[in-house]
């Protein structure tokens, strides 16, 4: 009897053992993502529906020529890619675009589209919302700089409400930061020299 209990309990030490060996080996779930503030979320559901992916998420494309979201790259704007010089504008194809949507080519040169995540360097991490809204509000990089070139519907975006652009703002604060640099914007051919867009 005490052989049998004994060799019970050292099966059941066993067993215990390695129950919590296989635990301790399994990865802990993933913690949520913090949960988005009230206004960050209404600039989530503004950035979805104001097409911002269309032109400042990178492109996949799949074997039937099927075009998704890079969301590996999500609003990180134009990638550096080698790229043909733009055909000239004229007659009704006077726009053109890379495969990403990310470069567009037109009367005014070529635009890049910009790296919208809070990298500090590449992206808007160092914007305030003031620069933000200036910059929607007056078409000016920075608010104070250069032209926002097409086809950034800057004219339009003007018209949402200041809650409605911190919002915006607030929710691309907190997508992850992509370091992605772009180039400056190409003026039209036959510009003088110097002439920024």
């Amino acid at each position: 009897m005490k052989i049998g209990s004994r060799l019970l309990v050292a099966i059941a030490a066993v067993a215990g053992t390695a129950a919590t060996i296989g635990a301790a080996g399994k990865a802990a779930p993933k913690a949520a993502p913090p949960a988005l503030s009230p206004s960050a979320q209404r600039g989530k559901y503004l950035v979805s529906v104001l097409a911002c992916n269309d032109c400042h998420t990178p492109k996949k494309f799949g074997p039937d020529g099927s075009m998704q979201l890079d969301m590996t790259k999500f609003l990180s704007g134009y990638v550096a890619e080698k790229l043909p010089p733009a055909p000239p504008a004229s007659g009704p194809w006077m726009i053109h675009a890379n495969a990403h949507l990310t470069a567009w080519a037109g009367p005014w040169g070529v635009s890049y589209t910009k790296n919208l995540t809070p990298d500090e360097n590449t992206g808007i991490g160092s914007w305030s919302e003031e620069t933000f809204m200036k910059a929607i509000r007056t078409g000016k990089h920075m608010g104070v700089s250069r032209p926002i070139l097409p086809p950034m519907p800057w004219e339009v975006y003007k018209n949402l409400t200041d809650a409605d652009l911190k919002a915006v703002y607030a929710y691309l604060r907190t997508i992850p930061a992509v370091h992605n640099p772009q180039p400056d914007p190409a003026p039209p051919a036959g510009a003088p020299a110097g002439k920024k867009p």
